[in-house]
């Protein structure tokens, strides 16, 4: 099964997470990697993470400002997606990403990690927040497509039991 690629893209670090192997419906905190000023860099370090999985969507967070409007990160985000997409033969998602990181930050400092160690995973508890948003809205709209598609075939029926002449 291929697997979704989460990515939360940083100035210093870049997170990842995978969904999983059996359902592919749930994120899974994967890797944290050393980003780098040169975006072929870290495409590249990005590519190498995860040679080893048969991956199908790459889903890019993108740091939109608290209105709804980018800034120089998500403009950076932008072209860091564009270049992990390039480098993995991938079209990109990019998903609103706003406030994950503070609260994979407050999540992980609820479960007991000290800063050092918060500074380890937060980025890959981050990157698992935008993919789990992403596969639910993925769900979600598959389960409205398929609740339309049982409407419809329902609704014929209940035309014909109302148009049946009466005996």
């Amino acid at each position: 099964m291929e697997r979704a690629l989460g990515v939360d893209p940083g100035r210093a670090r870049i997170g990842l997470a995978l969904s999983d192997e059996a359902s592919g419906a749930l994120a899974l905190p994967f890797a944290t990697i050393p980003s780098d000023a040169k975006l072929e860099v870290a495409a590249e370090r990005v590519r190498a993470a995860v040679a080893h999985v048969e991956l199908g969507k790459v889903v890019v967070g993108l740091p939109l400002r608290l209105d709804g409007s980018e800034g120089e990160a998500a403009r950076r985000a932008r072209k860091l997606g564009r270049a992990i997409g390039r480098a993995l033969g991938r079209s990109v998602i990019f998903w609103d990403e706003r406030l994950t990181t503070a609260l994979a930050e407050r999540g992980l400092k609820d479960v007991g990690l000290d800063g050092r160690e918060r500074r380890e995973v937060v980025d890959q508890s981050a990157a698992a927040l935008i993919l789990q948003s992403w596969l639910d809205a993925r769900a979600a709209r598959a389960e409205r497509k398929e609740q339309r598609a049982r409407d419809e075939r329902e609704e014929p029926r209940a035309r014909d039991e109302r148009e049946e002449p009466e005996r």
